[in-house]
Formats: C-alpha cells, sequence, structure tokens
C-alpha cells in the first residue's frame, strides 16, 4: 500500500502495496520536500501540542484522579470519537455530596457556616479545601439560606395577612366620627337620594352602577372617581349598598359629600325587602362556611407552623382566613336580580377600584344574549397578572372539578363587570352558585379555597361575554410590576390583592392613583389623620 502525497497537498492518493515494507513508503511526485510542506507540517504540530496541553490541565483540575499527558488524551478523546458522553470536569464526590439529605435540625447553632457568599468564597481559598469539604460547605450554606428565606418570606405573608385583615385604626375613627355626625347634626341625615329624584332609581334611561361596601373611605374614592370622570354625571346612578353597623356612617359621608349632578342611593341589606322577607342561602352558607374554615384551616398560628408546605401555598391559606372572603358584601353580586328587580342592566363595581375613564360606553357593548360582561384573565402583556385559568382557582384534582371544566379555560375578573339582569332572569346562575358552594363546604373546602370568585366562574360559566382590557386593569394590590403610566392609561384600575391603597402596605408608586380622589383637608379624614403616604 502506497500513499502518494502531491507537491501543492491538494491530492492524496492511497496505492496498494506489497507487505509491510510497501506501506511505510511516500512518494511525493518529482519532489521530496517543499516549504509549504513544512509550514502545513508545523501548523498541525503546534495545534496538536496545545491541545494535549489543555487536555492534561483540565484533567488536573479533577483533583484526585491523575493521569499522563497520553493517558489523558485517551481518557478525553476516546468518548468522543465512538460518540459517547464525555465525562463531566466535575468530580462525581461533589455530586454524591450534594445529593445526599440533610437534617436541617443539625444547622441550628452552627457557627462554622458561612453567613454569605463573600465569607465562602474566601475561606474556600484560604483553605485550600478538597472537592468533598468544598460540596460539604457548600450544601450546608446553601440549605441555611434557604432556611432563612423561607422564615422571612413566610413572616412576610403573615405580617401582610394581619395588615390587610384588620381594620386600621384610621378608618375605624372616621366610621366611629360619621356616626356620630349622623346622630348630632340633621344635615347627615339627608334622604339619599332626595324625594323627587326617586324614580331615577329604576328608571333603565339611566346609567346604574352598584357599589357593595362596608368601607366608608373605600366607597368614597370609587364613587368619586365615577361621577368625576363621567361625560354626563346627570345620567348617573349609583346604588351603595352597606351593611347594617356601616350603614349611617355611610348615610353621613355622602349626605356631607354631594356628588351632584349624580344620584346617589344608600340603603343597608335590611332595607331590601327581598333581602329580609326570608332566608337568604348565601348566609346559611357563609355560617357553615365560617365554622368550616376555623376546623379546617386551624387558624393563621397553625398555618405558619407547618414546614413541610411551600411560601405560596401558605400565602393562599393565609388569604384564605380573610374575612373578606367570607363577608357578605362579598356575595352579594350573585342577588343583583333580586335585589333591583326593575332594572335590566348595570354594572357591578368592586370598592378597592379606581376609576379613570367615563363608563357611560359600557352601555353601548353588545352582549349577544350573555350576562356577564368581564374582561378575560389569561391574555395580556403582563403574565404574572393576566395568566389565569381555571386551574388556577379550582382543584383539578378533585373528580368532581376534574369531571365538568376544562382546566385551561380563559379565567375572568370580578371588580368591574357589566351584568344583563333581564338575561340573568332567564338563568339558573344564582342557584349553580348555591349548589357548588354548598358542594365546597361538604368536601371541606377542597375544590377551591378562597373567595367568590371560584364560584363564579362555574356559575356563569357559559354566560360571559369578554369585553377589551381597557376596562378593567387587574392585580394592583398584589405586584408593583405594573407601571405608574401604563396604570394610568386603562379606564378602571383593580387592587385586587393584600395591599389596599389606603393600607401602609399599599404599593407606593401605585398609590397616587387613589390617593388623588381623597380630599386630605376634610375636616373627617385630618382629624383621623388619614394621610397621602
Amino acid at each position: 500500500m502506497q500513499l502518494h502525497i502531491s507537491p501543492s497537498l491538494r491530492h492524496v492518493t492511497l496505492l496498494p502495496g506489497k507487505g509491510v515494507r510497501e506501506f511505510i513508503k511516500v512518494k511525493v511526485g518529482g519532489r521530496r520536500f517543499s516549504y509549504r510542506m513544512l509550514f502545513y507540517s508545523l501548523l498541525f504540530f503546534t495545534f496538536l501540542a496545545r491541545f494535549v496541553f489543555l487536555l492534561s490541565t483540565v484533567d488536573g483540575i479533577d483533583g484526585e484522579s491523575k493521569c499522563s499527558t497520553i493517558g489523558c488524551l485517551g481518557k478525553r478523546l476516546g468518548p468522543g470519537i465512538f460518540g459517547r458522553r464525555i465525562d463531566s470536569a466535575v468530580p462525581e464526590v461533589i455530586y454524591q455530596v450534594l445529593e445526599e439529605p440533610i437534617n436541617k435540625d443539625e444547622l441550628k447553632g452552627r457557627s462554622d457556616i458561612p453567613q454569605s457568599m463573600e465569607e465562602f468564597i474566601s475561606e474556600v481559598k484560604n483553605s485550600r479545601l478538597d472537592a468533598r469539604t468544598f460540596a460539604l460547605k457548600l450544601r450546608e450554606m446553601v440549605c441555611l439560606m434557604e432556611q432563612r428565606t423561607r422564615t422571612a418570606k413566610i413572616q412576610e405573608y403573615l405580617y401582610r395577612h394581619v395588615a390587610s385583615s384588620t381594620i386600621p385604626k384610621q378608618l375605624h375613627c372616621l366610621a366611629l366620627r360619621l356616626a356620630n355626625e349622623h346622630s348630632t347634626n340633621a344635615a347627615a341625615r339627608l334622604q339619599l337620594p332626595s324625594a323627587e329624584l326617586v324614580p331615577t332609581l329604576v328608571d333603565n334611561s339611566y346609567f346604574h352602577f352598584v357599589l357593595a361596601s362596608d368601607n366608608v373611605l373605600a366607597a368614597s374614592v370609587v364613587a368619586k372617581s365615577v361621577v368625576e370622570n363621567a361625560l354626563r354625571p346627570n345620567k348617573f346612578v349609583l346604588h351603595i349598598i352597606t351593611d347594617r353597623k356601616t350603614y349611617y356612617p355611610m348615610q353621613a359621608w355622602f349626605s356631607l359629600h354631594q356628588l351632584s349632578p349624580a344620584i346617589i342611593e344608600v340603603k343597608a341589606l335590611q332595607h331590601f325587602e327581598w333581602f329580609s322577607r326570608g332566608k337568604v342561602p348565601v348566609l346559611e352558607a357563609m355560617e357553615k362556611d365560617q365554622q368550616v374554615r376555623s376546623q379546617f384551616r386551624g387558624g393563621s398560628s397553625a398555618i405558619v407552623a407547618n414546614n413541610s408546605e411551600k411560601p405560596h401555598v401558605i400565602a393562599a391559606k393565609l388569604q384564605a382566613l380573610s374575612p373578606k372572603y367570607n363577608s357578605v358584601m362579598n356575595h352579594i353580586r350573585i342577588y343583583l336580580p333580586e335585589l333591583f328587580p326593575s332594572l335590566d342592566k348595570v354594572v357591578f363595581l368592586d370598592d378597592d377600584i379606581v376609576v379613570q375613564t367615563d363608563l357611560s360606553p359600557l352601555w353601548d357593548i353588545e352582549m349577544k344574549g350573555k350576562v356577564n360582561g368581564a374582561v378575560e384573565t389569561c391574555k395580556g402583556e403582563d403574565k404574572f397578572v393576566m395568566s389565569k385559568r381555571f386551574k388556577s382557582y379550582l382543584n383539578f384534582s378533585h373528580p368532581l372539578i376534574a369531571q365538568n371544566f376544562y382546566p385551561n379555560e380563559c379565567a375572568w375578573a370580578y371588580g368591574m363587570n357589566i351584568f344583563d339582569l333581564e338575561a340573568w332572569r332567564k338563568t339558573n346562575i344564582s342557584l349553580t352558585y348555591h349548589y357548588w358552594v354548598e358542594e365546597n363546604l361538604k368536601s371541606d373546602l377542597s375544590l377551591w379555597q378562597l373567595g367568590t370568585l371560584p364560584p363564579g366562574l362555574i356559575a356563569f360559566h357559559g354566560h360571559v361575554e369578554f369585553i377589551d382590557g381597557f376596562w378593567h386593569m387587574l392585580g394592583l394590590g398584589y405586584q408593583e410590576n405594573t407601571s405608574y403610566a401604563d396604570a394610568q392609561s386603562a379606564g378602571v384600575v383593580h387592587f385586587n390583592g393584600r395591599a389596599k391603597p389606603w393600607l401602609d402596605i399599599a404599593f407606593p408608586k401605585l398609590r397616587p392613583l387613589w390617593a388623588k380622589y381623597v380630599d386630605f383637608s376634610d375636616k373627617f379624614i385630618k382629624g383621623c389623620h388619614i394621610r397621602p403616604s
């Protein structure tokens, strides 16, 4: 066999020969040597020498296993040549140590564990640790930091839960002062609305809004933002529903702070004939719900003491204990057709929203026979907020949920909803709502954990007309990723979440959207030390 290389190195010919001696013969045309061949040869051997040096150096870093240069080269090239996986440069002992389970109690009181990355790096440099000791130190430090992070996160959720579940002293002060004003000042006891305007309360040529709240300050902001941004405020009727204890403070506030030419009605639940006529299913369900929650959850201390659950699960359980989710004000919207039997269409507003545009165009939206006009929450630029589907609220590991619903179906938002009451009265939405609330109680709250939205998703299933996202921007009460400029561009912003704008835990950059509708020079506001920030 003969290997024939052309002088220009462009052609290589392998010819059959006889014996071993013939195999090593090389013929190069008429010349045996050229400068070009010398140049390429030197280039090749230089590359080979650097390659061998690099592989041997990397192999030396592995630490415990040593080998010669030729051996390392074989070890490195072998798997690559035969298509096998190249071994990792990280010693196997590091993987073994990191995968070993660790008893977190062993870390308590230890003073030899690095407290920061800088301290860890300094110790590694100064002590020249072997691979096993390095891995042990790294694992201990990471586990310790993980424990501290988890504890801090749970404490944050607990503090937010306490702050959002209690009534701030400023709001308590405001309610007491207004109640006192109602009893001593005739101007605070005016009939709302005045006698000549009462017919407008059932006139379908007006734009009717319903607000259910037991928070005077929050209700005042919603009402003021609605009226101030209206192009025809004289055609706006606001029906404010509250409970027995808040009725007199609410009556006093809106008697003394007129929003003319808009028409304001303030009523307590007991003033509605339908509500006081007989048993109300949701009230009975709420009583059972309160009993089940106290037994099933075990209170906030039991929830926080659970060391096996992730912080976000603990946060969800704490949120389930919030009084808001067991408030009649939160459930009242399911009775709108009965509470307002003469009205054909209303817009329902939560008390943690701020209106920034004229809402009368909502009456021009074609509902296509649907009952509920709402913004869908599975599409949009903000994936943190606009990524909610049925599986975000309902427990699809429960067969009753899994058999009846589709987990990836798009959810929608409560807080700013158009309700076609005429179409609603032709459905069984309210009965469906009651049925599923009862089923959730029977299953020890295993169908969903909190709020009125999960049963609402079920009850209004197939009866929702999605409207443009401009009408309802969500999430301003549980994340601050939304910029102030983006929030300003929305028609309605919703501070859903724990960080309500009237609380100290509100996000500072978003709170001005709400605070601009509070008159901080008002004698009641100022007297109760309610401040812009």
